[in-house]
């Protein structure tokens, strides 16, 4: 894959946005969420499979060198943080969704939502096994498979079903115009 300049800024670009998203939570009645998803999600629509991916890895390996870019902080340490996961979900989920996009010959908000829903799973299914892990294996604690589900996913699937419906409606309106101006 060749990338040129226009590609490496909107990889940073979302990198950073990813990062930023981090930070930006969203306080609901039952659980509060940051935006990191939406900008997973959102520039594996705009950029597509390997792009989007790539702007995950960016933003994964900035947080890993000691960039405190995580929403709780950053560096090699951060492995074996519960939540790492997901972060390692983003890069899966937004390749997914960007090669879904990809394939498709004509957009719609409701195959927007439906890529954005089947990255939305592979970030939780990485998620929800890598806190399995972490907290029986290296933290110690006792936690039973139904329980890191519904801590990891369960607890987080309506606030994320409604971020993925914004996604898709956002992503609609988006791409046409982004994709006729040239920039993707």
């Amino acid at each position: 894959m060749s990338l040129k300049t226009r590609d490496l800024v909107l990889i940073s670009i979302f990198a950073a946005l990813t990062a930023i998203g981090a930070f930006i939570r969203i306080p609901l009645p039952m659980v509060p969420f940051t935006l990191q998803y939406f900008f997973c999600a959102l520039g594996a629509i705009l950029l597509g499979a390997k792009k989007g991916a790539l702007a995950q890895v960016l933003y994964v390996g900035v947080g890993l060198i000691g960039f405190p870019v995580f929403t709780q902080g950053g560096g090699i340490g951060y492995v074996v943080q519960p939540t790492f996961g997901y972060l390692i979900g983003f890069i899966f989920g937004a390749y997914a969704i960007g090669r879904i996009i990809e394939r498709m010959k004509e957009l719609s908000a409701l195959k927007i939502y439906f890529s954005g829903f089947i990255g939305l799973m592979i970030i939780y299914f990485f998620g929800v096994i890598y806190m399995y892990f972490i907290y029986n294996g290296y933290l110690g604690q006792a936690m039973s498979p139904w329980k890191a589900v519904i801590v990891g996913m369960i607890d987080f699937l309506p606030s994320d079903l409604l971020l993925t419906l914004i996604i898709s409606l956002v992503g609609i309106r988006v791409v046409p115009r982004i994709k006729k101006l040239g920039y993707v």
